[in-house]
């Protein structure tokens, strides 16, 4: 569930930077904050002038897909098999909004941008596509429970 609903959050991306011409997020960059998480380094004034480290790009893709897998399974450790056999909407979205406390909190302010994107150049407009993008993250949970029920005997 978790690889499907970030695949769908990516499909949204990949619609936002193509049609809407909107930035989109730059895994390369989560990639090297995360390279730097096992040398000791967990905040930096600014990711993208750190150096580079061998492999970030897909070390960021692998973190992206990560972090979905572990939302996806938060939300069946939450409301059980049960929910992960017959989903309703509700526990997904839940998930979904819950889940941008992990870039509001952690990786924003670890990569230089402050809390909930404080220091982004535009915090209300990094805040909100962060909401959309968990946003759209939990209707994805949903469809991908969906899914993945109907294969459940």
């Amino acid at each position: 569930m978790g690889v499907i609903a970030t695949a769908i959050l990516d499909l949204f991306n990949v619609f936002q930077k193509r049609v809407l011409r909107a930035q989109v997020p730059d895994w390369r960059l989560v990639g090297r904050w995360v390279g730097y998480l096992p040398r000791g380094r967990f905040t930096h004034d600014s990711i993208g002038k750190a150096a580079p480290i061998l492999g970030e790009h897909a070390l960021g893709w692998i973190a992206h897909y990560a972090v979905g897998i572990t939302f996806a399974t938060i939300a069946v450790l939450v409301w059980g098999l049960d929910w992960a056999r017959h989903p309703t909407f509700l526990p997904a979205l839940v998930i979904g909004l819950v889940s941008v406390v992990a870039p509001f909190f952690i990786l924003q302010p670890g990569m230089g941008h402050g809390i909930a994107a404080s220091r982004a150049p535009n915090p209300t407009q990094a805040r909100l596509r962060s909401l959309m993008a968990h946003t759209v993250f939990g209707i994805g949970l949903y469809l991908a429970a969906v899914f993945v029920a109907a294969l459940l005997p």
